[in-house]
């Protein structure tokens, strides 16, 4: 199976190409505000690096979010057309759970988080061992402090991962203490490799019922509800 993996819901834009469980190439670059300008000359350069046509993809695997509003939709907007256009699946995977995975090999509770300011993040809780790794608390968007707090009471070692850590290091460190690991800074980033790994074993969404995961509202939409109840 060939997939193709594309990601631009955060910092990294990241585009993969796995045939097999193979990955034959990816590409991951920094800088979410070229997103929208540098998405398609990346998936054609990986293809053509890889000797991947169009023709020879078997399904396209996308972050859902959350994270940037725009970011989401970038990819998103993307992969749905490709896959419309050639007749392939699409599979969206939470970009959190992509991140979650690169602390499979952790034995206690993983928790990958994405800053959403005003010290709000976007984050879940998942369950890790030898045997299994499982989502154990959905996608929320809580106050960090909170959010530490939470995790506090469990009472067990809990792996961070985040591409935001250094926004947040030194409040997880006050808060858990010795609970917290907070492993070296290669391992916070989500590799598109590791959501076509997801995507792989994901029954195909439907084309037109798959949309971005925002976990909130945008701030558009916001203003919009306030405008409607004051009128009232």
């Amino acid at each position: 199976m060939n997939i193709l993996a594309m990601d631009t819901s955060n910092q990294l834009l990241g585009v993969a190409i796995v045939k097999d469980g193979v990955t034959l190439g990816e590409h991951v670059m920094h800088g979410h505000r070229d997103h929208s300008v540098r998405l398609l000359p990346a998936i054609e350069q990986l293809m053509k690096e890889t000797k991947t046509t169009p023709a020879d993809l078997d399904r396209i695997v996308v972050g859902q979010g959350p994270g940037s509003y725009t970011g989401v939709r970038i990819s998103m907007a993307t992969a749905k057309t490709m896959a419309w256009a050639l007749g392939i699946d699409v599979i969206g995977v939470s970009s959190l759970e992509a991140l979650a995975h690169q602390g499979e090999l952790f034995s206690g509770y993983v928790c990958p988080f994405f800053d959403a300011r005003r010290g709000q993040v976007y984050t879940a809780l998942y369950a890790s061992n030898s045997d299994s790794f499982e989502q154990t608390e959905e996608i929320v968007n809580p106050l960090f402090s909170d959010w530490l707090e939470q995790l506090r009471e469990k009472g067990e070692k809990i792996l961070f991962l985040s591409p935001d850590i250094e926004m947040y290091r030194s409040m997880i460190i006050e808060v858990l203490g010795e609970q917290a690991v907070i492993p070296e800074s290669a391992i916070h980033y989500a590799r598109p490799s590791v959501l076509a790994q997801i995507g792989a074993e994901r029954k195909a969404d439907d084309m037109h019922q798959i949309v971005p995961n925002y976990v909130r509202m945008t701030e558009a939409e916001s203003n919009w509800l306030k405008q409607q109840e004051q009128q009232k």
